[in-house]
């Protein structure tokens, strides 16, 4: 008994800090901010969604695993197919524009195994440069 409370703290946990984190986001953001001072700032996005126009969607979790109430309670983070409440942010030019709340679906991992070498390519399903969803 006390080992399930314990684990159902991990995943409460998780959520609160997902809306902790996703609010102090959305209150600092500023427009005109570039891509790479954001993902200084908050690390990478659970989903990077590639649009034309040189426009790309990063989602932050907010209130994630929404459709799963056993992954809400035990899981630390979100996995593939779980729905949820996620922060928007639309880059147009590498430059942030707009940010807003959203629901997604996680798509599949867009990294899917290890790889070794000098001068490989990155590992993932091509979707980095076409447009989609990846979901890291």
């Amino acid at each position: 008994m006390s080992a399930a409370l314990i684990s159902g703290g991990c995943g409460l946990a998780y959520q609160a800090g997902t809306r902790i984190k996703a609010t102090r986001m959305s209150d600092s953001l500023q427009v005109g901010q570039t891509s790479p001072e954001v993902h200084h700032s908050w690390g990478e996005p659970d989903i990077r969604t590639y649009l034309p126009g040189d426009t790309e969607v990063w989602s932050y979790p907010y209130k994630p695993n929404s459709n799963d109430i056993t992954a809400a309670l035990l899981y630390t983070s979100s996995k593939d197919g779980d729905k949820g409440t996620f922060l928007d942010l639309k880059f147009v030019g590498g430059k942030l524009v707009s940010w807003q709340e959203a629901e997604h679906t996680l798509p599949l991992k867009g990294h899917t195994g290890i790889g070794l070498g000098i001068n490989q390519g990155p590992i993932g399903n091509g979707t980095q440069t076409t447009p989609g969803a990846v979901h890291y």
